[in-house]
């Protein structure tokens, strides 16, 4: 047993938020919650700016839409008082869920960034204690191409540059993936070679089905993204993107994980298609690039083979940064695998939790 907890690991699930705390061996979990129990966390994290706060995004049928934020990484939740949303009411128009919630940049501890249903991007520069709409987002031509996918139409994704606030990156969907460099106050599509074979024009400009859009920290033009067709790279910030499907099962999924210490690696767990959204096959594989997806490794040592059927959804996996890395991911049938060898193998966190929603790994102190 550990006595200073290292490592934590935020898991939002269906029905409240959990924490996993290890030492730095990984060895060894414990777990905390529900906190929030009975809400729907769509999103949650620990600040990697000081990861003594965190910040979860909270719904529940009857008692609404809340941010909560804590500080002692993760142990107990105060709601926050407002929420982003477009006009000042509860009415679905106004904010119908919170999909996205995102730390600004190294030098501005105190701003967040939020995306949500109906489409829109949000700014807080206190700490969530209120939000201001970026009009820009909503204003740009583009968002004429807009539509409701199966899961409605929202901002899900959010990056931000840590060496640079003035870079944001938005992807929705059903819209695609939009670049801001002046600090939200503009903003432009940034989907061109991505196919999308389900809107008009050969090359549409907008309108794309994202799944999941990641930027890689240590390389801040360096993003990669999940779409309705497949996995994809950028290497010039999104202005054009590269298919990197070859070597996976399938052109369809949700979940990326990043190695934050090397641009090239990405893991990815691909499900059967849009029509059966589960593993491939009935086989719970982690797929892994070590060159920018040239080429793919299945990493399945530890996880079920056989009749296996679950989601991995968008948010619901992450890594940790260390070495060697820790890899962690969450499925619909509430079960966490966890990697300390960069996905060489896995072993179930000793829970069986409501399905997951999201999954947030946090170095404390390292």
């Amino acid at each position: 047993m550990y006595r200073d907890p290292a490592v934590a690991v935020l898991i939002g699930t269906r029905k409240g938020l959990f924490v996993s705390r290890s030492g730095i061996e990984r060895a060894h979990w414990t777990l905390e919650g529900p906190h929030l129990a009975g809400y729907e966390i769509q999103r949650a994290f620990l600040d990697p700016r000081n990861p003594a706060v965190g910040y979860a995004a909270a719904h529940h049928p009857i008692w609404g839409i809340h941010v909560y934020r804590s500080t002692d990484a993760g142990r107990s939740w105060q709601p926050l008082a407002d929420v982003p949303r477009h006009a000042q009411d509860d009415d679905e128009s106004s904010l119908k869920v919170i999909w996205g919630l995102a730390p600004g940049a190294d030098a501005e501890p105190d701003t967040l960034y939020a995306g949500i249903e109906p489409p829109g991007v949000f700014v807080s520069r206190d700490r969530g204690e209120s939000w201001n709409r970026l009009e820009g987002f909503n204003s740009q031509p583009s968002s004429a191409h807009w539509h409701p996918a199966k899961g409605g139409c929202a901002v899900h994704s959010l990056a931000v540059a840590p060496q640079d606030g003035n870079r944001l990156y938005a992807a929705l969907a059903a819209g695609g993936t939009y670049r801001s460099d002046d600090a939200g106050r503009s903003w432009a599509p940034r989907n061109a070679g991505v196919r999308a074979p389900y809107l008009p024009g050969r090359d549409p400009i907008a309108g794309h089905n994202d799944h999941t859009l990641r930027r890689h920290p240590a390389r801040s033009d360096r993003l990669y993204r999940q779409s309705h067709t497949g996995t994809w790279r950028s290497d010039d910030a999104g202005d054009t993107w590269s298919e990197i499907t070859a070597g996976l099962p399938s052109d369809f999924g949700y979940a990326l994980g990043l190695d934050p210490g090397d641009p090239d690696t990405l893991f990815t767990i691909p499900e059967e298609s849009s029509q059966f959204r589960s593993t491939v096959d009935g086989r719970l594989r982690v797929y892994r690039t070590e060159n920018a997806g040239a080429s793919w490794t299945a990493l399945t040592a530890g996880l079920p083979q056989s009749h296996c059927y679950v989601t991995v959804l968008r948010d619901g996996m992450d890594s940790d940064g260390l070495d060697p890395l820790g890899i962690y991911f969450g499925t619909s049938s509430g079960h966490v695998y966890i990697s300390r060898d960069r996905g060489e193998s896995w072993a179930a966190l000793d829970a069986i939790l409501p399905p997951v929603l999201c999954v947030d790994a946090q170095v404390l102190n390292p």
